[in-house]
This record gives structure tokens, sequence and C-alpha cells, in this order.
């Protein structure tokens, strides 16, 4: 802030159109922006040496289907071996290697794997894992419990999860009051089958100042922002309980943008852990295409908003590039195969999010203009009907807000770490007409500790699929309810939620 399976899918992005491929069963796959061949396959460690370092790994949807990931710090540069049930058959099958070690930022060797839809039991076998220390320690991963015909029963979304040590300015409270370790447990808990993240990850533009720095060996220094050992303390070490739990499905923030070089950096970490298509040369592109992720019935269009109005000032730059993704997710939602089926648009800058509202009809502040401009581009004018939400972050803020027409609802769910803003008084954002056309706000819950106006409050949103209609509910760090629960209208001319 401030600061399904092997299914070949199309992209338009950016005036091009870009086609993901699958992944093949026994090559190493090129990576997105790279030049020249891959490493080879996975080595054989030489006989005698001792298991080193640290590894994780975790399960990911992304638009080629479901990815095992694993990225470790141990010398052999091998990948380790998975072995899973199906169609009632239980083989192993080697992860392929995606990069190698590449300078102090990125001390790695990171494999992924393609693993088919209703695959079970995914397991990582204990002979070929060459690390000390792996995560998670009973080696299993978790896999997605819904098929082609089926969705996600349950869904949390979470936003905003690195603990902020800026440069200069106030420095978070990472040993103690920082949350997110808290939240990732309690999302655990609750057994979801996807969790959903909405960007920022990675907070620590100078781990110098941070007061956690006794737990982070290699994340002290301010030459240390960006490498491996952050990347760590900022989202795979408090995240280790929900990434042992269910797959997730992560956008990019805009504290993962790219450096003036287009090289290393957050933005080179996301392009080489976290992205949708992972990259082996530390490289990192402002805009990427849009991807849709299938999650059986529920489609998932994952659009990069990273570069959207870098100075949250209304800025309306770069607006042809979003209309052109949003045409693409469109497109994709109108495809015959998916017309009655449920889109979820998830992108890190709000569209439709009312940040600050006064008593004057016309006083009010949204975000993100260019992003809403941009939808209003399309050849339809919108998106498209079946697109029946658009969840965000960027705004350290949790917030419902509906229209009661064909525009889909505004969640944001920036509350899952970083500092707290303070937010709009619900009373004044209903009525107030914002938007390409401009159409009032019907609804607007907002968590507060101290409402009206007030501090947010930490938590995360879980979505639940009950009976075929969506639920919403905010739950705070422990995991319990606060405030209204909702429940997603299925119409597509009037979306809304209704709470009690």
């Amino acid at each position: 802030m401030k600061r399904t399976m092997p299914r070949i899918v199309a992209f338009l992005a950016v005036g091009v159109l870009a086609t993901a491929v699958s992944v093949g069963a026994g090559a190493d796959r090129a990576a997105a922006g790279s030049t020249g061949p891959r490493p080879p396959g996975p080595t054989t460690p030489p006989p005698g040496s001792g298991a080193d370092g640290e590894a994780w790994a975790w399960t990911q949807l992304t638009s080629r289907g479901t990815q095992l990931r694993y990225v470790s710090t141990d010398s052999s540069q091998s990948c380790p071996t998975v072995r899973y049930t199906f169609a009632g058959v239980r083989n192993p099958f080697p992860l392929h290697r995606v990069s190698t070690p590449m300078g102090s930022q990125f001390p790695t060797t990171v494999c992924e794997l393609g693993v088919p839809l209703t695959a079970s039991e995914a397991v990582l076998e204990q002979s070929t894992v060459q690390a000390a220390t792996l995560h998670p320690a009973n080696r299993q991963l978790p896999l997605p419990r819904w098929t082609r015909t089926t969705r996600p029963g349950r869904i949390g979304v979470i936003g905003d999860s690195g603990c902020s040590v800026p440069v200069t300015g106030p420095v978070q409270n990472c040993a103690s009051g920082w949350p997110f370790a808290r939240i990732s447990t309690a999302l655990a808990n609750g057994n979801p089958d996807l969790v959903i993240h909405v960007g920022d990850y990675l907070y620590r533009e100078d781990p110098a100042r941070a007061n956690d720095k006794a737990a982070n060996p290699g994340c002290r220094t301010s030459d240390d922002a960006a490498r491996w050992d952050c990347v760590v303390a900022d989202f795979f070490r408090p995240a280790e309980a929900l990434l042992a739990k269910a797959p997730v499905a992560l956008t990019r923030g805009n504290h993962e943008s790219c450096n003036a070089a287009g090289q290393g950096g957050a933005g080179g970490a996301w392009f080489r852990y976290l992205a949708d298509d992972l990259r082996a040369n530390g490289s990192c592109s402002t805009f990427t295409p849009p991807a849709v992720l299938r999650a059986g019935t529920l489609n998932l269009a994952n659009v990069d908003s990273s570069a959207a109005d870098r100075s949250d000032n209304g800025s309306l730059a770069n607006q042809a590039v979003f209309t052109r993704q949003f045409e693409a997710v469109n497109q994709d939602a109108g495809r015959p195969q998916h017309a009655n089926q449920d889109y979820f648009l998830f992108t890190h800058k709000p569209v439709w999010m009312v940040k600050a509202a006064g008593s004057m009809p016309t006083a009010v502040e949204w975000a993100t203009p260019v992003l809403d401009a941009a939808v209003a581009g399309t050849s339809l004018h919108a998106l498209r009907d079946n697109v029946r939400l658009v969840m965000s972050g960027h705004i350290h803020l949790y917030q419902m807000l509906d229209f009661n027409t064909a525009r889909p609802p505004q969640l944001t769910s920036g509350t899952s770490g970083g500092p707290l803003d303070n937010g709009p008084d619900d009373t004044k954002v209903v009525g107030k007409a914002i938007g390409t056309p401009p159409q009032p706000v019907n609804q607007s819950i907002t968590q507060e500790q101290n409402p009206p106006g007030g501090i947010g409050v930490f938590g995360f949103s879980d979505l639940r699929d009950t009976a075929g209609s969506w639920g919403l509910a905010f739950r705070d760090v422990n995991g319990a309810v606060r405030g209204q629960t909702c429940a997603l209208s299925t119409s597509v001319t009037n979306k809304s939620f209704s709470c009690h």
C-alpha cells in the first residue's frame, strides 16, 4: 500500500496476445523473460555429502493448474521427488528445476511440478530432500479438494501482510506487534480449501531498522533488503501454517515493484519465487498479462495492478494497458464453457473502494480511478456479468462495498499485517456516487476499532460456498467473526450482499 491442468488459455495483455503453455512432464520449463537454456535437470548429490540448508515447499494455483513449488538453500542444487496418488495409482515424480543460485540475493535452487487435478496425498520423499530443515516438516503438501465440476467450499482472503520497515519514517514492531503469523494460524485452523493473497508481501525496505533481527540472521542489514532471507522473514515463516494447509493463489502488490534496473530487488524476488510464471534470471517486468486460475467451476482472474497509479494521486496514466487486461478477462469470462461459471477478479489495488467520505453529496475519495476508467474503456464498458466479486488490498482496511447493480461488489482485505489505516464513516459512504458511470453505493461495511471513521482491525476475509451462494464474514486475528455476516445475491444484474 502507501507507500484444469494442462489446458492452454490465451490472454491478451499490453497489446500482445500471450499464450500460456502447459508444463511439460519431463524437461525444465523455460522461464518467462529469460534468455538462453535452462540449467540441467535434477542432479544427484555426490556420495557422502551431508544435508545442509533450509527448504520451503508449498502448493500454488496458477494459470497452468496446480503447481508444487520448492525453494532450498542446500548446496546440492537438486530437486526432490514427490509421490502422489492419481486415478488410483501412486507414483513418484521428480520436480523440475527452474533456477539455481544467483548472487547473494538469490542463494537458492527453485523447483516446481505441475500436478493433475484430483491428485491426492502428495508427500515429498525423504531420501530426495537434501536440505537439513524442511517446511513443512511432515513433507505433506496440500492439494485441491475440488474437481472440474465443483469449487472450493471455503476461501480465506488475506493481503498487505508484511512487516513495515521503511527506509525513513515509523517502523512496525515486527517482534511482537506484527499479527501475520497469528492470522495465518487462525486461518489455517479453519481448514480452508484455498487461500488468496491480494498482494504486498515484502515490506522490509531497510532490515537494519527492524526489531526482530535476532530471528533473521540473513535479514539484518540495509543491503539484505529483498534477499531470500528477508522473503522468508516477511512471508514464508509467518505464513507457514497456512502454506501447509491449503493451496494459495497470489497476486502482486506495489511493494513487489521493479527497481530502476529491472533486475533483482523485491520485483525480482516476486518473479523468482511467487509469480504465476517463475523466472531464473532475476528480471522484473512492470506489466504482466492477466492470468485466469481455474478452481473447478470458480474462475479467479488475476490482474497485476501493482503499477497502477504509482503515487495514489488519481493519475490515469496506463489506462489503456489495463483496459486491454480487463478486456482479456471479459473475453475469457464470455467463452461458452465459462459463461455460467462465477469469476472473482483479484488484483492488488481496489477498483471502487471508498477511503473517505464527507457530508456533502460529492465529498468522497475512492481508489483507484485508473482501474475504473480501464473497466469503462472495455467493449462492454463494464466487467462481464458473471464477474461476481472484485477482491483487493492496498488500503489497510476491511471493507465490503456494493452497488446493487450489475457492477460487482468490491471486497478490500488489506488487514493481514501492515500498519492499519483509518476507515470512512460508512453512513456517509452510502449514497455517494462513484465509478464510471457514477453509481451510488448501496452498502458499505468497514471494520474499525472505534467507528465511525476509526482505525481498522487486523484479520482476514472468509468466503464460503453455501448451497451454491457465497457467504462472507470478516474474522479477526483469533479467527472470531467480527461484525455482520453476509450472503452474495445470485442475481447478475443486482449484485449485492444481504447482511445480518
